[in-house]
């Protein structure tokens, strides 16, 4: 095994960046590594990384609002304090001073990319998007390594003056929890019957609505099918509306559940058959990961349309089929999402296709390429 080595990480804003790096610092954890987090503790990352047993250094920097240019100027300041305070705490603690550092795409990663940068400690960047975010952009052109998700990302990282070497595909970290999924303790928890054909319905963690009232229109087609079950998540602001809308009976709620929010995604994911759902980066990685088939409509609002990118790297691959938000109410999609219900060797064909995409497999590839460093 690699020497020990202390690595630093800055991560947050929200679960997109936060849990990604989360699956990387157990990787790096489970090989003997030393890991802290760097970030804001009024921000997600300040609660998930506690609970998570990783030491968390709190920074403070704030983001630049482009619709309020005048904020501009507070976050260059509280960037530039930031910076100089990390570059002050590694020399005077050699227990605190990092021997490699990785940013994960938010604002909150610039005081310790930079930092770094000042002292001659190698940095790196991991982007989760087809679209990269200001944050690395800015940081790509001194990093040591680039780990991206999606191959198109490699020519812009390009264009802001990265080392094309140093751009590296390996995949969007998964946590530890969701690739430990179990199929058998899923449906259990859901009271799924084994041999049932599972659809599992969601729309990131804020919810789909489009996708949630398309499906109110499909329920009596897709219960007319036999040993079809559907869990349907909601997200909290659409959960009371979809429910009235849905207007189960008790015989129909025994195949089709409703709930606002999925706990244990790991599990579910391993014991549905099929998923429809937005491609968000974290739903995309977490999906192929547990080669699960899937129908996805990206979000039409996305920066940049990135999540019909995000799509496009399943769908390439023959493990996911896309539709546009504005045909989900086509008679195409209808029978499209039907007809894979209604076809084992189908989705069996789309699964083997996402284990070969080696999803499971990315935050490892990710430790191996810092470990080189």
């Amino acid at each position: 095994m690699t020497d020990k080595r202390r690595i630093a990480i800055a991560a947050g804003g929200t679960a997109g960046h936060v849990n990604p790096a989360l699956a990387l610092a157990e990787e790096l954890r489970s090989r003997g590594h030393e890991v802290r987090f760097f970030g804001e503790t009024r921000r997600l990352e300040g609660k998930l990384v506690p609970q998570a047993g990783f030491a968390f250094y709190p920074v403070n920097v704030t983001g630049f609002d482009r619709q309020k240019p005048w904020t501009l100027v507070t976050a260059l300041v509280h960037l530039a304090h930031e910076e100089r305070r990390l570059v002050r705490a590694f020399k005077e603690d050699p227990s605190l001073r990092p021997d490699v550092v990785i940013g994960f795409g938010a604002y909150v990663e610039l005081p310790l990319v930079r930092a770094a940068a000042r002292l001659g400690i190698p940095y790196a960047l991991h982007e989760q998007n087809s679209v990269p975010g200001l944050a690395n952009k800015q940081s790509a052109k001194g990093a040591s390594l680039i780990g991206i998700a999606q191959p198109s990302v490699a020519e812009v990282f390009e264009k802001h003056g990265a080392n094309p070497d140093v751009v590296k595909m390996v995949g969007n970290p998964v946590r530890g929890s969701v690739l430990a999924g179990d199929r058998t303790r899923g449906r259990a928890s859901l009271g799924v019957p084994a041999d049932a054909t599972l659809l599992l319905v969601f729309g990131g963690s804020l919810g789909a609505h489009h996708i949630n009232t398309r499906m109110v229109a499909l329920k009596d087609r897709l219960l007319g099918l036999e040993g079809v079950h559907v869990l349907h998540s909601t997200g909290a602001d659409d959960y009371d509306a979809t429910v009235a809308a849905l207007a189960l009976t008790p015989e129909e709620r025994e195949r089709y559940h409703v709930v606002s929010y999925i706990d244990g995604m790991g599990d579910v994911l391993a014991a549905s058959d099929l998923v429809l759902s937005r491609s968000g980066a974290s739903s995309v990685a977490e999906i192929a990961a547990l080669a699960v088939p899937s129908v996805l409509v990206p979000y039409p609002f996305a920066t940049a349309d990135h999540q019909t990118t995000n799509a496009r790297y399943l769908v390439d691959a023959g493990a996911a089929v896309m539709f546009p938000d504005a045909q989900i109410d086509s008679q195409e999609f209808e029978e499209r999402l039907v007809g894979l219900l209604s076809d084992p060797d189908a989705r069996a064909a789309m699964r083997e296709a996402a284990r070969g995409l080696g999803q499971d497999r990315a935050a490892a590839r990710l430790a191996d390429a810092l470990e080189e460093l």
